[in-house]
């Protein structure tokens, strides 16, 4: 499955997942459309947006991001949204029998990573993750520790 790039010209990154790499073996990125109302659009273009919690699941043939955070909007004075509803993810229904079959065979979780968006619309970029065990996680460190010295040292040489 082909990983987009929410880094591009055209794609804005609202918000990012930078939790989840740390939690969880990520693999097979996918992108999907998020089925939001007016006020959630627009509190999560002005970065009221949280996904340090969320998870998506699929029920009854659909895919559904849960217990994302979107502020409120403080225009949408009576019109405004619940912060942890469900929203609709918008897959092709091949990718939802594919995930449906990765997600229960294998003990795999749905995760999102970034929210971004693309050509005006939000789009959310979802992984399968699968957990870290607490020596992964410590590997995980002493890698970008390493990672971050090394990059240091060859700074202070050139």
């Amino acid at each position: 499955m082909a990983r987009s790039d929410p880094k591009s010209s055209e794609n804005k990154l609202l918000v990012s997942n930078r939790r989840a790499s740390y939690l969880y073996f990520l693999s097979d990125f996918l992108e999907a459309g998020l089925v939001l109302s007016g006020s959630e659009v627009k509190a999560a273009r002005s970065g009221k947006a949280n996904l340090i919690d969320a998870y998506a699941v699929i029920r009854d043939g659909e895919a559904w991001l849960l217990n994302c955070h979107i502020g409120p909007y403080e225009y949408a004075h009576g019109e405004n949204h619940e912060a942890r509803s469900k929203r609709k993810l918008l897959l092709h229904r091949q990718e939802i029998r594919k995930l449906t079959g990765k997600t229960t065979e294998k003990g795999l979780t749905l995760i999102p990573t970034k929210m971004y968006l693309k050509n005006g619309r939000i789009k959310c970029e979802i992984a399968l993750a699968k957990g870290k065990k607490l020596w992964d996680k410590r590997e995980t460190i002493r890698r970008r520790e390493t990672d971050r010295e090394t990059r240091q040292a060859m700074r202070q040489r050139g």
